[in-house]
């Protein structure tokens, strides 16, 4: 982080400002240091130029590993593809040039949106429960307009009403309570501030799917065990992918069984569609929490907040969600 980041943050117990201290300097990022609570001592480590505000090990310890594998995977310019970007703004319908606003992405993982939030001059804090924020370091840490941080979406390190927009994708359902998580980022949005959230969907469709019958007899394996399960199982069952690839009927009936990405990364090399089925099954198999919600159940948590201008429709993930914190 850099020394004018400091007050962007707050002790995420006590909503205290932070003092600094800086045990090493490279150029002018603190790669290692603390954020002192001065009231209470409790102090936060800098470590490899990022703060961090949880315990190493965690519930999302498995993201960390995977992002740490697969840091440049569902980057656009390693695919040489736009899905990523295209994505970022038709979620959020945001304009590309967002200077002099703050925005929040909660839960970056490797940093594929990262990038283009930063790319609108917007100030970006960005953070992840896991340490998935090395992997986006080691793609996005050299943006002076952005702050990484590994911290808790319940507990986050910021001041209330302090953002004018926020975004999370791929990481609600993955979280202990959801809504709660919901309900956390927009505590920390400013009245009249934007969110764009999704989620994956709930539906009867999920009863057909390998995910919830392989899930509860492997995801407490370690990160790196279940991993190597993951790339037997998808390699034994690629020949049959490839197979129906060019069928529909055959592509959805295969897509229940492996996630093979073909359809929407289009012509891009077969090996790199199998590194995106890696990455995607064992992100089936692995989270500790998955628990996917219908678009009625994703609208009513928009109620619940009483959110405004709500546009809550079926997207790219599941169900995406559009709403204006209220300025009253």
């Amino acid at each position: 982080m850099k020394q004018k980041h400091l007050s962007l943050l707050v002790c995420p117990k006590t909503k205290r400002p932070l003092e600094l201290k800086i045990s090493e300097l490279v150029d002018d990022k603190i790669k290692e240091g603390f954020l002192v609570e001065p009231v209470s001592g409790d102090q936060y480590p800098i470590v490899n130029f990022i703060p961090r505000f949880v315990p190493v090990e965690n519930y999302a310890s498995s993201f960390g590993f995977q992002w740490n594998v697969h840091w440049q995977t569902q980057l656009d310019h390693y695919a040489k593809i736009d899905l990523s970007g295209n994505r970022f703004f038709q979620e959020t319908k945001w304009s590309s040039n967002l200077e002099n606003e703050i925005i929040l992405e909660a839960g970056c993982g490797a940093g594929r949106f990262t990038k283009y939030a930063v790319d609108t001059k917007a100030i970006v804090i960005s953070f992840d429960y896991s340490q998935a924020v090395d992997a986006n370091y080691k793609v996005n840490g050299d943006h002076e307009n952005l702050l990484l941080i590994q911290a808790d979406i319940f507990n986050m390190p910021f001041r209330e009403n302090f953002f004018d927009k926020a975004f999370c994708f791929g990481v609600l359902q993955h979280t202990p309570d959801p809504e709660k998580a919901f309900q956390s980022i927009i505590q920390h949005l400013k009245p009249g501030g934007q969110i764009a959230t999704d989620v994956y969907l709930r539906s009867w469709k999920n009863y057909f799917h390998v995910k919830p019958y392989i899930r509860p007899f492997v995801k407490k394996l370690s990160p790196e065990v279940l991993y190597k399960f993951t790339k037997k199982y998808v390699n034994f069952l690629w020949p049959a992918a490839r197979l129906v690839r060019s069928s529909r009927l055959g592509q959805k009936l295969i897509s229940r069984f492996i996630a093979d990405r073909s359809e929407q990364l289009g012509k891009v090399n077969d090996e790199l569609i199998r590194e995106w089925a890696y990455l995607d099954t064992f992100d089936w198999f692995s989270p500790a929490f998955d628990k996917p919600q219908t678009k009625d159940q994703f609208y009513a948590w928009h109620q619940r907040a009483k959110l405004e201008n709500i546009d809550v429709h079926y997207g790219f993930n599941g169900v995406e969600g559009r709403a204006t914190k209220p300025k009253g």
